[in-house]
């Protein structure tokens, strides 16, 4: 008798409880499925990638770390293929009207605070037209100016679709300079060389200038970027540090570019022919391939006759990218200088971008939730409130093929902050 009363109770205790995880079970596995695509456009007949479908979750939960959404997320995650074919956005910039309208270029207004900082942007990038199209969209504004430049190695509807984008923006063009860009090797440091100088002969009378790969995405909205960069008052932020005897070697030895079997085509190899000391005595710093730099430090850089022999001394190192600027920007007297007797600047103390390396997770920042690629991570879903709050401008790498709902998300947020810090001031918007 007692063990029925027992059974009994159990089942009432048990079967509830049973029952809401299954509801929630399947209420997860059918709104995964559930995607909805915004109402002005037209399924059948619009190029639109499936980038740009807006999968039904919530990017408020995902920041507040709730567990039921950040699930609802893996699931979407492992069910959803982005369609990103290059072609497609050649056919949407087709129609240049129909382009800015549906991707809300033609909706932003520019406040009176962003009318006086113009920004400038240099972006070297080589395949997936359309991520580089949602990292443009996403720095976008109509008061700034952008410089792209493709790998000459490109495809030819990646080519094609960069070029239909410069088409539709006034403000975006081509750099008139192309190089074949190998990994690691001086090509890389002239692609954004190449901007520079474009850029510099703009029109635009921009203050700063940031450079961008394709899998990077910005963690700050236009407005919060120039009052950021107005705080830095014409100095520089970049990493910049002094090398270990490991990364010494990159500049101590000549490299040549030789033949590689994988991704790469070439690849810098050491020799054992030892480089002369560089020129003028420069005292070498090591940091990353991106910069935050004023004006006026790319006009000096322009006109320098140390930096043109630094430039030329450099070319048979390897990544030289790693030390140019690094090494640049502690030279006395440069526009913006960081002297020489000043720590270290790491990548962490730098808030040009966010980068996560597998061996130090956990120690210095939470686990991946997304994917490794060669030691770094590709950010998943789970980890949209560290982005957002490390207080960093830009983060890499992102991939929406790794997971489709943080770029929603983080696309979500910018929006709703430039709207935030745009509140109460003079806007100027488009007519009509």
């Amino acid at each position: 008798m007692n063990a029925k009363r027992f059974m009994l109770k159990l089942r009432k205790k048990f079967i509830p409880s049973l029952l809401s995880v299954l509801t929630v079970i399947i209420l997860l596995l059918v709104s995964a499925k559930y995607i909805y695509i915004p109402e002005f456009l037209d399924p059948p007949s619009a190029p639109i990638s499936q980038s740009f479908v807006k999968h039904n979750i919530s990017c408020k939960a995902i920041y507040d770390m709730d567990p039921v959404e950040v699930g609802k997320s893996l699931i979407i995650r492992r069910k959803t293929v982005v369609e990103d074919k290059d072609e497609r956005l050649i056919d949407f910039t087709g129609n240049c009207p129909v382009f800015r309208k549906i991707r809300g270029y033609d909706d932003l207004c520019v406040s009176e605070e962003e009318k006086i900082f113009p920004i400038a942007y240099s972006l070297v990038v080589h395949k997936n037209a359309w991520m580089v199209e949602r990292l443009l969209r996403a720095v976008y504004s109509p008061n700034n100016i952008y410089c792209i430049h493709y790998d000459k190695k490109s495809s030819a509807q990646f080519v094609a679709a960069m070029k239909g984008l410069s088409s539709c923006l006034p403000n975006v063009f081509i750099s008139s300079k192309l190089e074949t860009v190998f990994y690691a090797s001086i090509s890389r440091l002239k692609a954004d060389l190449n901007c520079l100088s474009d850029l510099l002969t703009s029109e635009f009378k921009w203050k700063y200038v940031i450079n961008l790969c394709g899998q990077d995405f910005p963690l700050k909205s236009n407005m919060e970027l120039v009052s950021e960069l107005r705080g830095l008052k014409g100095s520089s932020m970049l990493e910049t540090s002094r090398p270990s005897e490991h990364k010494k070697q990159r500049f101590l030895y000549r490299y040549e570019l030789q033949d590689a079997s994988f991704e790469y085509k070439k690849l810098p190899v050491k020799t054992q022919q030892a480089k002369s000391p560089p020129p003028h005595n420069i005292e070498m710093f090591i940091g990353n391939a991106y910069f935050v730099l004023s004006r006026e430090f790319i006009q000096f850089m322009n006109s320098s006759a140390v930096v043109r022999d630094f430039l030329a001394w450099s070319e048979d190192t390897y990544s030289p990218d790693e030390h140019f600027w690094a090494t640049l920007v502690r030279l006395p007297g440069v526009p913006g200088e960081v002297p020489r007797s000043q720590p270290d600047i790491t990548d962490l103390m730098s808030k040009t971008r966010l980068v996560k390396w597998q061996y130090l997770e956990e120690n210095l920042y939470p686990p991946c939730s997304g994917q490794h690629v060669r030691s770094v991570c590709i950010f998943g879903a789970a980890e949209l409130h560290w982005l957002l709050n490390y207080g960093h401008w830009f983060a890499n790498k992102f991939d929406p093929k790794v997971d489709p709902i943080l770029l929603q998300c983080l696309e979500e947020k910018l929006e709703e902050k430039q709207k935030l810090f745009q509140k109460g001031t003079m806007l100027t918007c488009p007519k009509g």
